[in-house]
């Protein structure tokens, strides 16, 4: 391939950049000689990794890895590549932060539960690796075997939780076979409710699967038993399954930020109808995360609107970053109208290399940009990526994925409301599903040319997703084509604002003390409600806490509320005591309250001078009451005692 060297200088010009024809073999002295200096190395080349890591030794910095080939040389456009083998690079050298692992350990008991003999003979494959248990829907007509290896059972699976390392399962109709079985199972009695765990469960029933999103939940097998190449395949991964093994701990939770519940009334419930695995339940005021469960979809930090989740793999202020440093690279080494291509490694990167292989090649304007999983992706990465000058973006997901990606489309659906607001025309966002290189290289190549800001934002932060939302849509508002200040959004949106029907409003600020955010707001001198729209995230405990139902969602983005005051919603005069003066209630609902009391209650008749303590402050109102010797239970009459058991004995004695 060729490498135009002065366009990579450009994008790359605090760096020393050297090239090489052979590094990995007549010039690997040359590498070895870099390896032993201090700083950091990014060796573009992703196919020879193993051997340079060898070769490097235990060197203190980490080596980077960053592939050019496949990804910009190998192409059609392979020529003018140059600029996108700067961003490259210059992503590439952004280091990751290292994130927290999970342990999960397995003992190799494992569970096959199938419907015929394709489970048995699963059974015997792993008898030598695993403690096995074979569970059949129907055993009767199964021949049993000369000598029992392992135990083979009859019962149905009711439901199923857990995780790998601790499953758990309800079992009905279960029933042991009798020794004396001689040409078929002979069973005992069947019985449910029964209780099984396991560490490994191999599903080979042929039915629905156990739980959601079954892909991802590690230790669950699940093959077609009529498809022999799939129980193998099954089988060979269960026998690995043995001993202790590190995954991500893909998220973290901060409960004080959670916007779930207050009061036992539900707010924020994104993540919940988000979550493919069950992995999320409600604890309390916030929700908690297993992580056993969690298989790293990023779908709750990407929707969560107060950070309260926040991914780790890596974290969105780094991803953020990593995005700068390719765009501005880009546009440094003469690159033009950019379009992002978001993609996962284990479908995206096979699919891009056989395009570059069989095909022509990524165009020399799409970067590819690798992630974890495609639905992290946040709105913060999406409106960054603009301001920071692309001209479009893709996702790049599978033809048929392995979970909902509802999440994806809801926070594209944002972004597009966002960016039409703007005056950014033309299909800006979409996503590419397909399993096929050359429908992928044809939906690149009919993108065409969409304009992009002219002088992209160079702005360079770090925080939650929610600080870098905020400051990304303020630059893209600033450089945007047709700025305005108010755009309205889907809903759903982690920003807006409230409508509040004022007259039905009793001021009774409920809705402050559940607002997690603060932005709603009192004041202790006087009856007011205030809002502050910068800091609301539409949770929407506002309106399910408000006993009036006058409050109702409304999902916006208003680009004056980072510099705007807190905005008065309503405010009324006070409710003075009449005896002392002191302020201490709302005037019109203490006149209301006055007058529906006044001649319709029997504690204030009509003219009675009782109903001015309704007019008066907590203390004034005692000090009234004592002074009038007044007894809320005068002309009550006496209510007749309850009947216990003794009286009716007794009754039943005196007639005696």
């Amino acid at each position: 391939m060729r490498l135009d060297v002065a366009a990579i200088r450009r994008g790359c010009p605090n760096s020393e950049l050297k090239s090489f024809h052979h590094l990995c073999g007549a010039e690997l002295d040359h590498f070895r000689k870099m390896a032993a200096t201090e700083g950091e190395l990014t060796v573009a080349c992703t196919q020879q990794a193993a051997q340079f890591s060898d070769e490097a030794g235990e060197r203190p910095e980490a080596i980077s890895f960053v592939n050019i080939r496949e990804t910009a040389g190998w192409s059609r456009d392979g020529a003018r590549a140059g600029p996108k083998m700067a961003a490259l690079l210059a992503s590439a050298s952004i280091p990751a932060p290292d994130y927290p692992l999970v342990t999960l350990s397995s003992e190799g008991v494992i569970l096959i539960y199938g419907r015929d003999e394709a489970a048995i003979e699963a059974g015997r494959l792993l008898a030598d690796h695993l403690d096995v248990t074979v569970m059949l829907k129907q055993l009767e007509d199964t021949v049993p075997p000369a000598a029992t290896v392992f135990p083979i059972v009859q019962g149905t699976i009711r439901s199923a939780k857990g995780h790998f390392g601790a499953f758990e399962l309800a079992i009905d109709d279960y029933a042991r076979p009798r020794p004396s079985s001689r040409d078929r199972f002979v069973l005992d009695t069947p019985r449910s409710g029964v209780t099984s765990r396991c560490d490994i469960v191999l599903d080979l029933s042929g039915g629905p699967p156990l739980f959601p999103a079954h892909d991802l939940r590690d230790g669950y097998l699940r093959a077609d038993p009529k498809d022999p190449a799939a129980v193998l395949r099954a089988v060979l991964t269960a026998r690995d399954l043995v001993g202790s093994f590190d995954k991500p701990r893909y998220v973290e939770v901060a409960p004080a930020l959670c916007a779930h519940s207050r009061s036992k009334r539900t707010g924020c419930h994104r993540c919940l109808d988000l979550c493919p695995t069950g992995a999320i339940t409600p604890v309390g005021d916030h929700v908690a995360i297993d992580p056993n469960i969690c298989a790293g979809c990023g779908q709750c930090a990407a929707a969560c609107p107060t950070g309260a989740v926040s991914y780790t793999l890596p974290p969105a202020d780094t991803q953020l970053q990593r995005l700068r440093a390719m765009l501005l690279a880009y546009r440094e080494a003469g690159g033009a109208e950019a379009v992002l291509l978001f993609h996962d490694s284990p479908h995206g990167t096979p699919l891009i290399e056989a395009l570059a292989r069989h095909g022509d090649g990524l165009p020399a304007n799409v970067l590819p940009f690798a992630v974890n999983e495609l639905t992290q992706v946040g709105l913060e990465a999406i409106v960054g990526a603009f301001a920071y000058g692309v001209s479009a973006v893709r996702f790049l997901l599978r033809g048929k994925p392995r979970h909902d990606v509802t999440g994806l489309t809801q926070t594209i659906a944002m972004a597009e409301a966002i960016l039409g607001g703007l005056g950014f025309a033309g299909r800006r966002l979409a996503t590419i599903e397909t399993d096929d290189p050359d429908a992928l290289g044809q939906h690149l190549t009919d993108i065409g040319a969409l304009a992009a800001i002219a002088t992209p934002a160079t702005f360079k932060t770090v925080g939650k997703r929610r600080d870098l939302l905020r400051f990304a849509l303020s630059e893209l508002h600033r450089l945007a084509p047709q700025p305005v200040d108010v755009i309205a959004l889907p809903q759903g949106a982690p920003v807006g604002a409230i409508n509040v029907d004022t007259d039905g409003c009793t001021l009774c600020l409920s809705c402050v003390s559940a607002c997690p955010t603060g932005a709603l707001r009192d004041d202790p001198e006087r009856p007011v409600l205030k809002f502050i729209e910068d800091a609301c995230v539409q949770c929407g405990l506002c309106q399910s806490t408000c006993p009036e139902k006058v409050i109702r969602l409304k999902p916006q983005i208003d680009f004056r509320a980072a510099r705007a005051p807190a905005a008065v919603i309503k405010e009324e005069e006070p409710a003075l005591c009449i005896r002392c003066g002191t302020p201490f209630g709302v005037k019109s609902t203490i006149d209301r309250i006055a007058a529906k009391l006044e001649g319709r209650h029997w504690m204030y008749p009509a003219g009675d001078k009782r109903i001015e303590a309704l007019r008066m402050c907590a203390d004034c109102r005692v000090m009234v009451m004592s002074e009038q010797q007044f007894d809320p239970f005068k002309g009550v009459p006496e209510r007749t005692p309850p009947r216990t058991t003794d009286d009716y004995l007794r009754e039943r004695n005196d007639k005696d």
